[in-house]
């Protein structure tokens, strides 16, 4: 079988046959890579809350270093996050407390009002 015949006015024309097996070539090509890129997705499923917790533990890890670099060691960049974590716990803990106070009286008061509604239904 020949590739390509000469017509005429001198012009090559590829063979009918050898285009259709070309064109066959290419789709099973692009459906066996199909098939191999859903296979490797399959083999490789990512569980989201690791991948956040990876990228979380990175940045951290960059941060450190960027705080290494700053001053000048880790020893110093670890008491800059932790004078900052402690700065953080101080502003935070009197918040946490009011609302936990807060939240205990709304729940009082819930109770109360069931409380009434019920004996105001029963009586």
């Amino acid at each position: 079988m020949s590739g390509a015949r000469l017509e005429s006015d001198g012009t090559a024309v590829l063979n009918r046959d050898l285009d259709r097996d070309r064109e066959e070539v290419r789709a099973d090509l692009r459906e066996a890579y199909e098939r191999g890129r859903k296979d490797e997705r399959a083999a490789r499923k990512h569980h989201p809350v690791l991948m956040t917790l990876t990228v979380v533990a990175a940045m951290v890890g960059v941060i450190m270093l960027g705080l290494a670099a700053v001053n000048g060691s880790f020893s110093r960049a670890g008491d800059v996050v932790d004078q900052n974590l402690h700065v953080a716990v101080n502003r935070a803990e009197p918040q946490v407390r009011d609302a936990a106070a807060q939240a205990g009286q709304s729940l009082r008061d819930a109770g109360k009002a069931a409380k009434a509604k019920a004996a105001d239904e029963a009586g």
